[in-house]
Order: C-alpha cells, then structure tokens, then sequence
C-alpha cells in the first residue's frame, strides 16, 4: 500500500525539509487540539463539586482563545507548505513528461495514443498530487495523531475504557485492505477508459469535417455513447468501492461510541471515573473519528495515486529511439551530404522502404525527389532528421556519420516543412516565429515575399495579427502550406526540405516560390519532394524513387533523355496542363 510514496522517495528526499516542517507543524497543531477537551472536562469536575470560581473560568476561557490563535497559526503554516509541495510535484512531473514527449520519436507516438498520453498529464498527475499533499496529511492524522489521541485516553483517562472502545479497530484494518485492493484494479481500469475516451474525442474534433462530409454524425454519436457508458460503468465500479468506505467507518465508529460510553457510564457509576473524565473522553472519542475515516482515505488516496504513478512512469520509462551518442563529433559547417546503400524497415514491418539508396549532395545543391505515392521520398527525408533508428547504411555530412553528430545541431541546420503542415492556434506572426523567435516583422515580411504570401497577408483582417485557429483551420489550404514555408524560409537553415510542400499551390505560385529558392538559397542545400514534376525541373540533380530504390537520377535534361518514368510523367504532367 505504501508503494506509491517509495516510489516517489525522490521527491521527498529533494524536499525533505519542506516536509520535515509540514509534518512537525501537522503533529504541533494535533498536539494543541488535544488540549481544549482536557479543560472542558475540568470545567464540568469543577462544577460538578460545586468548586469552579470567575477566576477559573476567565483563566481557563483564556486559555482556550490563546490554544485557539495558535492552533489557527500552526495550521495555516502546515496546510501551505504541504500543500505547496503537492503543487510542486505536479509541476515537476508534468515538466517531465512534457520533456520526454518531445524527446521521443514518431514510433513512441504510434504506441500511445494522444488521448490516452493527455488522461496521463491531467488526471493521473492530480492522483499523484492528491497522494503528496492530502496523503501525507492522512497518513500522519492516521498514525501519529490516532496514537497521540489514543496515548491521552489511556494515560490521562483510564486504558481499560480505551482499549474496550477501540475493539472494532482490527475489524477496520481488514476491510480497508480489501477495499484498496479492489480500488487499485477498478481505479486503473477507469483511467484506461478515460484515455480511450479522449482520443476518441480529439480524433472526432480533428476530422469533424469528414464526419459531416460523409454524414457520419449519428455514427458518431452512437459510439461517443458507448466510450462514455464504458468511462462511466468502470468509474461507477471505483465508486461502488468508494461507497462503502463511510457506512464500514461509521458503523465501527458507532461501534466504539457506544462500548465507549456503556462501558464509561458503568465506570462512573462505580466512581472509577469521574463525570468530566468521561465527557473528555467521549470527545476524544468524537477526535478519534477523522483519523478512523483517515485510514480509509490513506488506502483510498494512495491506491489511486499509485495506480496513476504506475500509468506515468510507465510512460516517462519508455526509453528515446533516437539519442546522441556518448562520443560526438563537432562539424563547423554542412559542406557535403551523402547517402550510401541506405536501406530501412520501418518498425514492426517486414518490408523495407528504402532498400540501397546512394547518392551525394554537395553544398548549394537542390535536389529532387520524385517517384510513386509511397515510393520511399518522405523516408528518406524523415532518415535524414534522424527520427528512427536502425537505419542500416550511412548518411555522412561533412564526413561524419550523422549518428556521431548533436542531434540538437543535426535539427538546428535543416528547416523541414512536412506535407501535412502544423499550424499553431496563435496569429500569424507567432507561427512565423517559431522558425526564429526574435524575427523582427521586416524579416517575417521578407520571408513571406519568397513563400508569395505577402500580397495575401493584407487581405487578411488583421494581417500578421490574425488568428490560425485550431490548427490552422481559418487558412486554405494553400495557405497553410505558404505560411509553412515561411516558417522554414525565415530560419534560413543549411539544409531546407521541401516535402511536397508546394501542392496545394497553382502551377503560377509554384514558379514563383520556385524562382524565389533559386534565388535566396544559392550557396545552400535544398531538398524537394514533389509530385509535380515542375517544382524540380531546376533541381542540380533528380532522384526517382520506385519501391525504396533509385530507379533513375540525373538532372532533369538527362532523365528527359532517357525516356523512361520521368519522361513519361513529364510529358504527361504537360499535356494535362
């Protein structure tokens, strides 16, 4: 049961004093309760022996205001700074989810989904919270402030009226135990459900479009239905369990009330205890029911909060596909590329998507890459920014094989701007921005001028200013992949990849952004896949890709000459124009 704070020993340890104080303030603060039941037991002796004067009660209500004062003084500071830490965790915690995420590479992303990664980051962190803050304050009132209320009882009052009063208690310590066994399991299950839930929910959102296209609503609806019945039968199950918590504690609470005042009453009658003994200690006994429902609590908090720790670490143990070596190598600058007999699988596949691919790039070349629908382009540039591993082969720059080289200098060299373009819910300023962070708005201007977006920047209502929306959903098409292009355009890196970025444009717009790389990216190396043979025509040098392997290469002249795949789409790509 106690697993979960084993688990999370790191964190304590780093914050032990924060702790230390909670816990010692928690323990102070319990300690001044006690004493208010003691005084009002005084008062009733005082008067039941006719004895009690203005000036015992005056000293005795003072007493109690000043207890009162420091009790809400103590309090205030355990409350903040356990609290606090709980707060803290969540922040460290989430940090380092949000660092391993984009430390993972797309084989990661295809085994968790984004629903089920999101239910990680939200719901379970606040289990985990729950467990740092509100758990620790359980497991002291549930120890600590129980044997201190039970050593008053015994020490002060009488041990046989306590030990009589506290016989259900090993009755309670079974029950609880079966019911956080069962709250792990069904605890479990429901976050599971709970993550399927959410990426049903943003797939839904993402593809609303598709779901009114192909008027899918009712479908979609009927089996929204269905995850939340499930999210809802599985949470009923946790809640079941929660349920019988308090009727189990208030029946063994009721329990020992009722043996501690037969019992109590019996004793007074044989004046073996006096009358203001027995209403402290029915309040005591009154005390002692927050720590009994603590126990519950405790069992509660920490299955739930150990199920959630075991759900993240789960996540935060998957270790990186792609990372840097322990010996790397500097490169200055990228004078050269080159790709030999590169060959790869993607994983759990069989089938090889680039097989023997070899060819070489020299600094200020623009290369082409043209083939089929999953002839191998999109994986040869996803190789080249070293998103998967076990590539067999080797991919050089500047003599180096690029497994020895930073990845964080790898990236910082190549701007890449993927077919399914990523726009961020913020202005078109921000998204333009992320390609460089300080980009003063004449640069972002200029970058706009070569993607041919400048002119359509003014019709927009509030020009760089104006909001994307949910990934981009305000822009055309067309108009995504020109504010992409910018992106990548304003970071003037050393290496560009183009992959099939420029399809949703017209054929003018194309030869536009075309003359412009010419133009802006002489002494620097551009990749370029497409499907329309026109946005390569000026490449230094074409490859056709067919089945993962180099079927033809040569400059758009020579392929024309050969008159083989490319001369045919070529010619095709032409007439249909």
């Amino acid at each position: 049961m106690f697993a979960v704070f084993k688990k999370l020993s790191w964190f304590f340890a780093h914050y032990w004093k924060r702790y230390t104080f909670a816990i010692i303030a928690l323990i102070l603060a319990s300690a001044v309760g006690l004493i208010p039941p003691k005084l009002v037991g005084y008062i009733i002796d005082h008067i039941q022996f006719e004895t009690l004067t203005v000036q015992i009660l005056t000293a005795v209500i003072t007493g109690y205001i000043v207890l009162l004062i420091v009790h809400y003084i103590i309090s205030f500071l355990w409350d903040y700074t356990l609290f606090g830490g709980a707060v803290i965790l969540e922040r460290w915690m989430r940090s380092k989810l949000m660092d391993h995420f984009l430390s993972m590479s797309p084989t990661f992303f295809g085994k968790y989904r984004t629903g089920d990664l999101m239910a990680r980051s939200t719901n379970d962190l606040k289990a985990i919270s729950l467990t740092a803050g509100f758990g620790v304050l359980t497991l002291v009132d549930s120890s600590i402030f129980m044997l201190m209320i039970i050593a008053v009882m015994g020490l002060t009052i009488s041990w046989p009226l306590t030990f009589a009063a506290l016989l259900p208690l090993p009755i309670m310590a079974v029950m609880m135990n079966f019911y956080g066994s069962a709250i792990h399991r069904r605890f479990t299950k429901a976050q599971d459900a709970f993550g399927e839930m959410n990426n049903s929910v943003l797939e839904s959102i993402r593809g609303v479009r598709a779901i009114r296209a192909f008027v899918q609503e009712e479908q979609e609806k009927t089996r929204f239905e269905n995850m939340t019945k499930d999210v809802y039968d599985k949470n009923m199950e946790v809640a079941q369990i929660d349920a019988l918590f308090e009727p189990t504690m208030k029946i063994l609470v009721g329990l020992s009330y009722t043996i501690g005042i037969g019992y109590g009453a019996m004793l007074v009658f044989e004046n073996r205890l006096t009358l203001g003994d027995l209403v402290t200690f029915n309040v005591y006994l009154g005390m002692l029911i927050w720590p009994m429902f603590a126990v519950g609590e405790l069992i509660n908090i920490l299955q739930r909060g150990n199920a959630s720790l075991d759900r993240v670490n789960q996540t935060l143990s998957y270790p990186p596909d792609v990372r840097d070596v322990r010996e790397l190598k500097q490169v200055e600058a990228v004078k050269e590329l080159q790709f030999h007999n590169v060959s790869f699988a993607y994983p759990n596949t069989a089938e090889k998507a680039l097989k023997a691919v070899s060819f070489k790039v020299r600094v200020g070349d623009t290369i082409g890459a043209v083939g089929k629908t999953g002839a191998g382009k999109t994986t040869l540039f996803k190789l080249l920014l070293r998103q998967y591993p076990d590539v067999q082969g080797k991919i050089v720059i500047s003599g180096e094989e690029i497994e020895s080289l930073p990845l964080k200098q790898l990236r910082e060299w190549i701007g890449y701007v993927p077919q399914d373009q990523m726009m961020f819910s913020k202005s078109i300023r921000e998204n333009i921005q992320f390609g460089k962070e300080a980009a003063t708005d004449e640069e972002i201007f200029r970058a706009l001028e070569l993607a041919y977006f400048a002119s359509d920047i003014l019709q927009l209502p509030e020009g760089l200013d104006t909001q994307v929306g949910e990934s981009g959903i305000t822009l055309s098409g067309g108009q995504k992949q020109r504010v992409a292009l910018a992106r990548a355009f304003i970071k003037n890196p050393e290496i560009l990849i183009l992959d099939d970025s420029l399809s949703a444009v017209d054929g003018k717009t194309e030869a536009a952004i075309i003359a412009h790389l010419k133009e802006e990216r002489k002494n620097k190396t551009t990749f370029i896949a497409a499907h329309r043979l026109s946005a390569v025509t000026h490449a230094d040098h074409i490859i056709v890709l067919e089945d993962g392997e180099i079927a033809e290469e040569g400059t758009h002249e020579q392929l024309m000459g050969e008159k083989g795949w490319y001369y045919k789409q070529y010619v095709q790509q032409q007439m249909g124009d």
